[in-house]
This record gives C-alpha cells, structure tokens and sequence, in this order.
C-alpha cells in the first residue's frame, strides 16, 4: 500500500538529497521482503509487523478499514463476500478473526497474491476487504455502516533496517519513519 501513497514524494525529496545513491525498489508481501532484508538483498524494508525485531528502527501504526467498491458491491448475499491475499497476511487474518468474533457468516469470494489481483476484485464489486486507508483510491472507498462490520485494530509495520547497511539507507529509514504516517 506505501508504494501508492506516501512513498513516492519521499523517495524524491531522498534522490534529491542523495543524487548518486542508487534506489532498488521492491514491492511485495511483507514475508518475501523480510526475507530479502535477512538475506542481505535490501538494505531496507516496510513490512507488517507482527512482532519486535532487532532491526526496527521505526513502528507506524494505522487504521485498518472495510473498504469496497465506489459503486457497491455486485449483489447482495447472504455471506459476506470477502477478497483477501493469499495466506500468511496480517490483513487476512484480522478481518478472519474480527468476523468471526462477531459471529458474521462470511465467504472468500476472491483470492489474490498481488495487491493488483486484490485492487481489480474489490474495484469489481466482487467483494470487500481490510486495508489500511492508503488503500482507498481509484474507485476503492470506505465501506458504508449499515453492511455492520465489526470494529478491527491498528495495523503496525515496521521500518526495518538491514545491520551495517550503508548511512544513506539509514537516512532515508529515518526520512521515512518522520514522514510517512497517515495525517488526521
């Protein structure tokens, strides 16, 4: 969700004050990029956090929300429909755990592995899901109160940062976790 929102002007105020640094970017799910940063591939990571590591340099914490499509869901069931990344996803599991502790019949109306599968089913009207509000755009928005979902946590992630990466990772860590939080 960062690579759409938020990121973006930060990594050009960064290229603007490290002209020579070279940026590999990766967008993906927070295990494969947590996994690249132990294996030495990034310097740098912005994954969900489940738990503290050593290597956190920084915590954001954020609203989870419904979302759904702008123009509603498709039709009307009985089941709530849901569209959700492929297992493990933080997301996935507290949208699971908040309906069933509601009670709320639900189904997976639509898997996904990319945040692109899961933006095309919930734009589509298939289903809803759980994002942060990052997520709300292009047709996407907060689902309406009278669908009754129920109340979610904060979502954390972390800025992890890889030991004895280079300063310039450890200035843009730092550019990141002052700047990219939600206003409001």
């Amino acid at each position: 969700d960062f690579a759409d929102s938020g990121l973006p002007d930060l990594l050009r105020a960064f290229a603007s004050s490290h002209p020579r640094v070279r940026i590999e970017l990766r967008v993906g799910r927070s295990a494969e990029l947590a996994q690249a940063l132990q294996a030495s591939s990034l310097d740098l990571a912005i994954v969900m956090r489940r738990t503290a590591v050593p290597d956190e340099v920084g915590v954001l914490r954020e609203p989870m929300i419904w979302l759904c499509s702008s123009k509603g869901l498709a039709s009307r069931q009985e089941e709530l429909p849901l569209a959700l990344l492929d297992p493990y996803c933080g997301f996935r599991e507290a949208a699971l755990a908040a309906l069933d502790a509601a009670g709320r019949r639900y189904r997976i109306a639509a898997g996904s592995a990319s945040l692109a599968g899961l933006r095309t089913a919930v734009n589509a009207g298939v289903a809803l899901t759980l994002r942060t509000p990052r997520f709300a755009h292009s047709g996407i928005v907060e689902a309406p109160r009278e669908l009754g979902l129920p109340q979610v946590p904060m979502a954390e992630f972390a800025i992890r940062l890889r030991a004895g990466a280079d300063a310039s990772a450890g200035d843009l860590a730092a550019l990141l976790g002052d700047n990219l939080a939600l206003s409001g």
